[in-house]
């Protein structure tokens, strides 16, 4: 009986020890979580401040697109004006 008292004595111990280690490694936790959420929400105003570089980024992107587009149409149409003009003469030459 003596040593079951001793056992019961010594597992109660261990259990007390126990919780009061568990108890530590969850504020140690809470408190990195929250300094991980104040770096995230750091993190975050700063890519919302770049938000608006990278809108003008593709919006000047878009705008070059369109007048490279534009540009290489016309030039794409003169010289196929050109060319069948050139056709054409040759058509009326044959003839």
């Amino acid at each position: 009986m003596v040593i079951a008292n001793e056992l019961l004595v010594i597992i109660y111990t261990l259990g007390i020890i126990l919780l009061v280690l568990l108890i530590i490694l969850a504020i140690k936790a809470i408190n990195a979580m929250t300094k991980v959420e104040r770096i995230i929400d750091n993190v975050e105003g700063k890519v919302k401040s770049l938000d608006g570089i990278f809108n003008i980024i593709d919006i000047t992107t878009d705008k070059l697109s369109m007048m490279s587009d534009s540009i290489f149409n016309t030039l794409y149409n003169f010289v196929l004006n050109i060319f069948s003009k050139i056709r054409n003469k040759e058509e009326v030459e044959d003839e």
